[in-house]
């Protein structure tokens, strides 16, 4: 075949659609297990120099680490700690949660890696939810936080360990603050620092950056005060109806004696955890399933928390009566698992122009191939296939909380490191070994998933790479070496990312290997997505493990999207297995420069005769129930929201009270009956509407809708300023019939 050659501009052009449509998070990472042991690489001590395991008469909780976790840190003002309870037989149990949305129009979306997937306006709020255990006598404690966004960046993890630093000193670290993401696609992106998600997310926002890093800070600040004596209890259940393999082809290929000892192609068992002060009294819950927040497909622009977080919200809702949503005591968090290949589109793939299924090995249409491929969820539509999934695992995890006996008892232990996994060798058996090697994308990841395509008409399970698209590569990006292009067969190399360093290295090279021990619990924090077979192996690798050591009736839990984010993990690291004396391993780097976001900052304008605020589509006088109350405003844009936090709802429905002859908030930005959209227009100028889908449960009588906004001004020669401003609609009533 002639090779063929480009023009600057079409390889230019080529170039920006391949990078902003291509780039998902579908690699598979060389991470193996084995039952062998790490053969000291660089900066490791080799396995006769590290002793300490995992016994019951191991030094317990010990502090595996010593100096900055990320990057020069403030001097550290560490907090006084409270005095702690000790006389008691559980745990001191802290929960907390707070906001962390971040920018809601003009960036774009995490996990789809759709080009043209900004978001533009808000569903539910995101939220960080942390709870931190202690041992009676306060010595060993571990936080762990689910947060409400696509996955971990390093430089989000970083930066968290550096102010808990500041603040707290050495009680909170690297080897016992976990940080998972629920792995939402509906969230926004640019806080990542390595290139490939930076181009992903069409820049670096530090603005949400920084929203998120406040949040995940302050729901662990709100833990640690909270904190008090109680007990923990585990409960494990079957859920159905939410799930299906979404490369079953792929599980196939696992061996058969190796299926037959599973009665499903997914993970169906959801692990609890109940929290309760020595009264009884709810505290909060942590609940871990298998399952991919992808009801909300990407043709979606509204930030929300999918299904996890409303199954969270429902939960959260229950127990904080007469609280609005984000607000009350009671703190629930449906965590992520070993995902990866599962879908909760229940009613799977088939093609959207024909009707067709596309249920095959490469998840690809006749007529329009892998992009014609969706899978459905079992509702009316998106929105309504969330509620339906998020519902099914609110009620399993209630009745397994409801019921939960087996009290979690016995010391706390965390275990950290950093591991270069480019340059790890495994021995796979007393005569083989295999060695890690640099990250690379292949053809399959610009494939997509059925819960959401790629482009250009890439296929899954591709294993032979294409003469114009190696072309192009080469030309933009220079070749792969023969080394990596070895080391990732089958899998045809698109993009060498593991060898790519301008501006900045594309991939991450270290990673955090960690685990925490609760009495007979392990929690296994993951920096990726495992299949749904990688986690079945990686679970019994570990239980294994700790039987060696005597712990034969560990319970294991993989807690998905730690740390850091190294796509999908379909083979296994080798596990660490000792607690003490582990080298720190090499630090990973902490960019300070970065892509600016692509969108830029302009002055928002008000049309002529208006101001920022004012009704330009007025409510109906009266509405039933079930209905749709809508009006809309002059807008400015959110994400100057993000910056100024005057206002902590962009919305309010509101209800007059005779009584007391004031308004009432019954509902903000955080219910699932609310929506708030942003109209994007021209110059500066901007409109919002908010809806809200009234209830079966709303009482009649009189409302109003409030707006809450900031405007962006710069005067001339001057620099720009961000300005509060509020409005209220017009009053309307409810009726029930």
């Amino acid at each position: 075949m002639a090779k063929r050659t480009f023009s600057t501009l079409e390889t230019f052009l080529i170039f920006l659609l391949i990078m902003m449509t291509a780039i998902t998070v579908a690699l598979l990472s060389l991470l193996f297990i084995t039952s062998g042991t790490i053969e000291n690489p660089k900066g490791f001590p080799s396995t006769e120099s590290s002793q300490a395991t995992l016994s019951p008469t191991a030094t317990q909780g010990s502090t595996l680490t010593q100096g900055p976790t990320a990057t020069q840190v403030s001097p550290v003002t560490t907090t006084p700690e409270p005095p702690l309870f000790q006389n008691f037989s559980g745990y001191h149990i802290g929960v907390g949660r707070a906001d962390c949305t971040g920018q809601v129009a003009d960036i774009n979306m995490m996990g789809y890696g759709k080009s043209g997937q900004n978001a533009r306006g808000l569903l539910t709020r995101l939220y960080s939810r942390a709870f931190i255990m202690a041992e009676p006598d306060g010595s060993n404690r571990m936080a762990f936080v689910s947060i409400d966004i696509g996955m971990v960046s390093q430089r989000l993890r970083l930066e968290v360990l550096n102010r808990l630093k500041s603040k707290y000193g050495s009680l909170y670290r690297r080897d016992n603050v976990i940080l998972s993401g629920t792995h939402t696609h509906s969230g926004p992106a640019g806080y990542f620092q390595y290139t490939v998600f930076v181009i992903a997310s069409e820049g670096f926002s530090n603005r949400t950056f920084e929203y998120m890093v406040t949040g995940i800070v302050k729901s662990i600040e709100i833990a640690h005060t909270n904190m008090k004596p109680g007990k923990i209890f585990m409960n494990k259940g079957i859920v159905d109806g939410t799930q299906i393999n979404r490369s079953p082809y792929s599980y196939l290929q696992n061996p058969l004696a190796e299926r037959l000892r599973y009665s499903s192609n997914t993970d169906k068992e959801m692990l609890v955890l109940k929290m309760v002060d020595l009264n009884g009294d709810d505290l909060g819950l942590i609940s871990w399933f298998a399952i991919h927040p992808v009801n909300m497909n990407n043709s979606n622009h509204l930030v929300n928390s999918d299904n996890m977080g409303y199954a969270s919200y429902l939960f959260e809702q229950e127990k904080n009566k007469g609280h609005l949503p984000g607000q009350g005591p009671f703190v629930a968090a449906f965590a992520s698992s070993n995902l990866g290949d599962v879908s909760p589109n229940i009613l799977g793939p088939y093609c959207v122009n024909t009707g067709e299924s596309c249920d095959n090995a490469n998840s690809s249409c006749p007529i329009g191939g892998s992009s014609m491929c969706m899978s459905r969820g079992p509702g009316q539509d998106m929105l309504d296939s969330t509620q339906i999934i998020g519902r099914i695992l609110y009620q399993r995890a209630a009745a397994l909380y409801a019921l939960a006996s087996q009290e979690l008892t016995g010391p706390l232990t965390s275990a950290h490191q950093w591991v270069n996994m480019t340059d790890v060798t495994v021995s796979l058996n007393s005569t083989h070994t295999a060695k890690t090697c640099k990250p690379a994308l292949g053809y399959s990841f610009a494939a997509g998933t059925i819960d959401g395509a790629g482009a250009f008409n890439f296929t899954q399970g591709t294993t032979v790479s294409d003469p114009f698209w190696d072309t192009l590569r080469d030309q933009l990006l220079g070749r792969p070496s023969d080394e990596i292009k070895e080391c990732h067969k089958p899998k045809p190399v698109l993009i060498h990312t593991g060898e790519l360093s301008k501006p900045h290295p594309w991939h991450p090279d270290i990673v955090d290997v960690q685990i925490i021990t609760l009495g007979s619990l392990a929690i296994a924090a993951i920096p990726g997505e495992l299949t749904t077979m990688s986690g079945r192996r990686f679970r019994e690798a570990i239980k294994a493990e700790f039987a060696t050591y005597g712990m034969r009736n560990m319970t294991v839990v993989i807690s998905g999207l730690c740390n850091v984010y190294t796509h999908y993990i379909a083979t296994y690291e080798e596990y660490q297995d000792t607690v003490a004396n582990l080298s720190r391993g090499p630090e990973p780097p902490f960019f300070k420069e970065l892509i600016k976001p692509l969108i830029p900052n302009i002055v928002d304008r008000a049309p002529i005769g208006k101001n920022f605020g004012d009704v330009l589509q007025p409510l109906n006088s009266k509405y039933r129930v079930g209905e749709v109350a809508e009006v809309t405003f002059v807008g400015a844009n959110p994400k100057n929201s993000a910056e100024n936090r005057t206002h902590q709802t962009f919305l309010t429905v509101e209800k007059y009270e005779d009584a007391s002859a004031t308004w009432q908030v019954v509902h903000n930005d955080a219910s699932w009956e609310t929506r708030f959209y942003w109209h994007k227009g021209l110059l500066g100028h901007s409109n919002a509407t908010i809806q809200w889908h009234i209830p079966d449960t709303a009482k009649p009588g009189i409302y109003r809708i409030r707006y809450f906004g900031h405007n962006r001004k710069q005067d001339f020669l001057k620099p720009a300023v961000i300005l509060s401003f509020e409005s209220t609609s017009s009053d309307f009533e409810v009726v029930t019939t």
